[in-house]
């Protein structure tokens, strides 16, 4: 009788930890990181660009956000829109050769865009912000990494500046947004509408994103539950066979 009883225990609380494996492990968010909005652009022509910065502290807010163009792919002409509550500042570098756009010769490019929040319009935590930029005409490269730093309110710094893996290889902890520049005549990924939208295309990405992760937590706590009932059932089945006579 009492191996029936602690063989019923043992199945409940298997089945518990199934349940709580299958909840825990299903549920856990992914760690969001800085990205570029939309991810593909064509070579040659100009690009509306939105870098967005989720904020990943439970307790301080991010204050500062710079953004350093690729030495290897300079850009003639880059804009930005005033995003409210924060500056901006530009940093240029010489060029050589120099770029040439519609007819004329351009001996420097802008080298680092650095967004500074005022007092109270940092990002705070749980949010996002975006930081709109426009730039072009874009250079003949298949990608442009976007090194990029936040700084956050109580001075810690998020270095979001590893390269891109190789075919095949393990996405970096620190991943900097990527651009992928598609030749001229090249079908993006995305249609014209999306990529000239900008911001829906990501939001579009983050939907999906947490449709996935809410299908999967619903998913491992349907099993958990299952789990459960089995053992439960299995508890009770081991209890009335313990508990019936024997001759």
């Amino acid at each position: 009788m009492f191996r029936h009883r602690r063989s019923a225990t043992t199945a409940a609380a298997l089945a518990l930890g199934a349940a709580l494996v299958g909840v825990l492990g299903f549920a856990a968010p992914a760690s969001a990181h800085v990205s570029v909005n939309p991810k593909e652009a064509t070579q040659g022509g100009y690009a509306r660009l939105a870098f967005r910065v989720p904020n990943e502290s439970d307790t301080a807010s991010t204050t500062k956000v710079e953004v350093v163009l690729p030495e290897n792919a300079p850009v003639a002409s880059v804009s930005t829109m005033p995003v409210p509550g924060w500056t901006v500042t530009t940093e240029k570098r010489k060029v050589d050769p120099p770029l040439e756009v519609h007819g004329s010769q351009v001996t420097e490019a802008i080298s680092k865009i650095t967004w500074t929040a005022s007092a109270d319009a940092g990002v705070k935590p749980g949010q996002f912000q975006e930081f709109p930029v426009s730039m072009g005409p874009l250079p003949k490269v298949d990608t442009m990494v976007f090194k990029t730093l936040q700084t956050y309110s109580d001075g810690n710094i998020s270095r979001w500046i590893e390269e891109p893996p190789a075919a095949g290889g393990e996405e970096p902890e620190h991943p900097a947004p990527v651009l992928k520049v598609l030749p001229a005549g090249a079908t993006p990924a995305t249609s014209p509408a999306a990529a000239a939208a900008g911001d829906d295309d990501d939001r579009d990405d983050e939907s999906e994103s947490d449709s996935v992760a809410l299908g999967l937590g619903i998913a491992g706590l349907v099993a958990g539950l299952g789990g459960l009932a089995l053992g439960g059932l299995a508890f009770a089945r081991t209890r009335r066979t313990a508990g019936t006579p024997t001759a």
